[in-house]
């Protein structure tokens, strides 16, 4: 699935990546083998089955009877007290959070909250920084160096082999703050996109320059998917031991922490099973106890 409008799908079709077809969804599709009447909406990403014309000529039109698996889900809500998960993109390999150095400047709420989201949806999360000749990395990077996420900096006088060989033969989403460089970014990966681009309004935030979420075939293999730009990153859904089982090394641990631990640590846990580990997992609880603390707060994450 490419893209979406109104009532009708995009769908690529997996016998050539440059034949492309409108489809609508038939009233029941299969979806694990069973017939059902779907709750769940079909999203870019998505890789389902079709029937009917998809010649993909003016006037023709395929349904879409089959919904396959997801390997991988992004989601999220509208703020934290929301009960309706809205999925992002499905079936994604990595996720590319692209982050401005400056104007706007980064907000590591964001950050930590989209990173919660691809860990607990099966999404490799990378951070991707832009505008890096207005200001330093370090500063904000050094915080998220002991959840081994991958950081490469793509700012336009930054050279592109490092995102390629990220984005190579895989299916990467791209999310991010309206202004940050995340439309510029696919512009550059892929020539012909002609993606709109935008500036920052007065006040420091980006301006929406892309409108729905779109799914494009890199030149040499892959998928790019641009997404709109984002101002909240609501996880109602997300619990901490959703988390904590993201991390090998911290899954096992908290199976001896108290009834009804949080694992944040004293004083409101003070026999969390994750005080009791050394080194580099140490570091790594500290970490993730940031990205606990972004689940129990909405300050610096709402632009």
């Amino acid at each position: 699935m490419t893209r979406i409008d109104a009532w009708t799908w995009a769908v690529r079709l997996f016998r050539t990546r440059s034949q492309a077809a409108e489809a609508c969804r038939a009233g029941h599709v299969k979806i694990n083998g069973a017939s059902v009447k779907p709750a769940q909406p079909v999203v870019v990403g998505d890789r389902v089955g079709v029937v009917g014309d998809t010649s993909g000529r003016p006037g023709t039109l395929a349904r879409i009877v089959r919904l396959e698996e997801r390997t991988s889900v992004l989601r999220r809500t509208a703020d934290d007290t929301d009960p309706y998960e809205r999925v992002v993109v499905a079936n994604a390999d990595r996720l590319l959070i692209v982050t401005a150095l400056a104007d706007p400047p980064p907000r590591a709420g964001l950050v930590e909250r989209t990173l919660v989201a691809a860990f607990v949806g099966g999404v490799t999360p990378v951070l991707c920084l832009t505008k890096t000749d207005l200001a330093d990395a370090e500063e904000f990077t050094a915080q998220f160096r002991d959840l081994d996420v991958e950081i490469v900096q793509c700012g336009v006088h930054d050279p592109l082999g490092p995102v390629e060989e990220i984005v190579h033969n895989r299916v990467t989403a791209l999310v991010g703050h309206s202004g940050v460089g995340k439309s510029t970014l696919v512009n550059r990966l892929v020539p012909d996109a002609d993606r709109a681009t935008g500036s920052v309004s007065g006040v420091g935030k980006g301006r929406h320059t892309s409108s729905q979420s779109v799914a494009l075939p890199l030149p040499d293999g892959g998928w790019i998917i641009d997404t709109p730009g984002i101002r909240s990153f609501g996880l109602a859904h997300v619990s901490p031991d959703q988390v904590i089982e993201a991390f090998d090394d911290l899954r096992d641990v908290v199976a001896d922490c108290p009834r009804g631990c949080t694992h944040m640590g004293p004083p409101a846990d003070p026999e969390c099973a994750l005080d009791t580990l050394t080194g580099t997992s140490a570091r790594r609880v500290t970490a993730v106890r940031q990205l606990l603390a972004a689940l129990r707060t909405n300050h610096d994450w709402e632009s």
